[in-house]
């Protein structure tokens, strides 16, 4: 019975059991795993940086006292003392010495050779077949001014032309497009900016008008005009140049014509006109007897075709004539011209005090030493270049530079004894005087041997720059070599020498 009882208990268990089991079961539930993820991030950036120096007073006498302790090298004193005299005597010897002359240390790396950097055209002056009859760097030497007109026997003057600009410090400088172009009714002979605004720029015109124009204008850029009266030039303008008046800061401008006068121009801004200051005629009668193998004409002119101004000596100027008279004229002059032109109202006076051997052929170009106040350089049609002096009558150098014209010839703003001249082969030829050999020092050559070199201009402001005008429209700008723009230590004591020489 007990037995009975116990396997019912059993069974009784086992079955709650498993129907407590089912019952867990059916309230269970599942869903599918998903995930999960903790980060943290935690930085701490600590920089700790110390120094410690002694005093500058402690650092001082803790060296000084170092260097008491040490020893002194044994016999070094007396190998000073010992040597001194011999030293001594070669360092005179060395100054006394001539065998460094001309020798000039660079340490700055400059090109040996003369590089085309920017070639320069306006591409309507090009289709009309203009030439390049002048050109002129600003003040600040950025700029580069050019004049369009025509150096052949052409019917120029109803011919219209342009001066054009370009900044060669421009951003993205187009050489086919000029950063101004100003058209003028009839060709552009000379040109010349003003040595303190940049923005004007002086120019002579064939038809005998002087001209000055503003290039800061958006409009109008024509400043101030001569006209055409019987007080002005009525023959072309050969060349112009910016005088400094009188009062401190201002300037004039001086223009000469072939037809023999030289007019000195004040300019009022504020009315955009030209006043006329004082006026010259050269005649052929009144040239000086220095001259005497030009026979001179009654009451003739003497057409003339270039003028310089002496950067020395305020009073005076040079002219250069169609028949090869080179004159030393003086703006003091109080000789009356012996002949009056038809209406003239001003009183001309005679400015020749001095004449040189005259050339052979059209003065194309005079040019005054920057470096010595008697010398200048002249350049003819015969290919020679003329050195002189304004104390001789007779050159003190002649060079043959090329069988052809020479347009232009201009001194080294920076080389005293170096000059450049243009010539009609199209080639510039640049002469140093310091050596013995009268050759080109270098020849730039500008392609085709027909055109022309008309004008060239040295950048006073950037002197590793020479600009060259040619007879096809171009104007090509050139760096100069080292060679070609350093002076040499005893350069000027060289140009002095050749200064004091006696004329053949």
């Amino acid at each position: 019975m007990f037995a009975d009882e116990a396997l019912d208990t059993v069974s009784v268990q086992s079955l709650w059991r498993k129907s407590h089991e089912a019952a867990q079961e059916s309230k269970g539930c599942q869903t599918q795993m998903f995930h999960s993820a903790e980060s943290e991030v935690q930085v701490i950036s600590t920089t700790i940086s110390s120094t410690q120096t002694e005093l500058q007073e402690q650092a001082t006498e803790h060296l000084i006292q170092q260097n008491r302790d040490e020893p002194e090298p044994p016999g070094l004193k007396d190998f000073l003392q010992q040597v001194e005299d011999m030293v001594i005597r070669e360092l005179v010897k060395n100054v006394r010495s001539h065998a460094f002359d001309g020798f000039q240390a660079s340490w700055e790396d400059h090109s040996q050779r003369v590089l085309l950097i920017h070639s320069l055209q306006h591409p309507s002056a090009k289709e009309k077949g203009l030439h390049v009859t002048s050109v002129s760097w600003s003040c600040t030497g950025s700029v580069i001014a050019c004049a369009y007109g025509r150096i052949d026997n052409g019917d120029w003057s109803n011919e219209k032309s342009c001066v054009c600009t370009w900044n060669l410090d421009r951003r993205g400088l187009h050489p086919s497009q000029a950063d101004l172009v100003i058209d003028v009714p009839t060709a552009v002979t000379a040109l010349c900016c003003h040595p303190c605004q940049p923005s004007l720029i002086a120019g002579g015109l064939f038809s005998g008008e002087v001209v000055i124009w503003d290039t800061s204008r958006t409009q109008d850029s024509v400043v101030a005009q001569t006209g055409l009266s019987a007080d002005s030039h009525r023959d072309p303008v050969y060349q112009v140049s910016w005088v400094p008046l009188q009062k401190k800061g201002e300037f004039g401008v001086l223009s000469a014509c072939s037809g023999g006068r030289v007019l000195l121009w004040t300019v009022v801004f504020e009315q955009g006109s030209f006043v006329q200051k004082a006026a010259y005629a050269v005649l052929q009668q009144q040239v000086p007897h220095s001259s005497s193998s030009f026979k001179a004409r009654s009451n003739s002119t003497v057409g003339i075709t270039s003028m310089a101004l002496s950067p020395w000596d305020s009073d005076t100027f040079l002219v250069g004539s169609e028949g090869g008279l080179l004159l030393r004229c003086s703006f003091s002059s109080q000789k009356l011209a012996a002949t009056a032109f038809e209406g003239q109202n001003a009183t001309l006076r005679a400015p020749a005090v001095f004449s040189f051997r005259p050339r052979s052929g059209p003065v194309h170009s005079i040019h005054c030493s920057p470096f010595h106040r008697n010398l200048f350089v002249s350049g003819s049609t015969d290919g020679l270049v003329h050195l002189h002096s304004l104390l001789q009558a007779s050159p003190l150098l002649s060079l043959r530079v090329s069988d052809s014209y020479i347009f232009q010839v201009q001194w080294s703003p920076t080389r005293p004894l170096v000059f450049a001249a243009a010539t009609g082969k199209g080639e510039v030829q640049m002469f140093d005087l310091s050596h013995r050999s009268l050759r080109a020092a270098a020849t730039i050559e500008q392609g085709a041997a027909d055109q022309a070199a008309t004008c060239l201009a040295f950048n006073c402001q950037k002197p590793h720059l020479l600009a060259v005008g040619k007879t096809d429209g171009t104007v090509n700008i050139w760096q100069l070599s080292a060679n070609l723009m350093e002076q040499s230590p005893r350069e000027i004591s060289q140009l002095e020498k050749i200064a004091n020489q006696v004329a053949e």
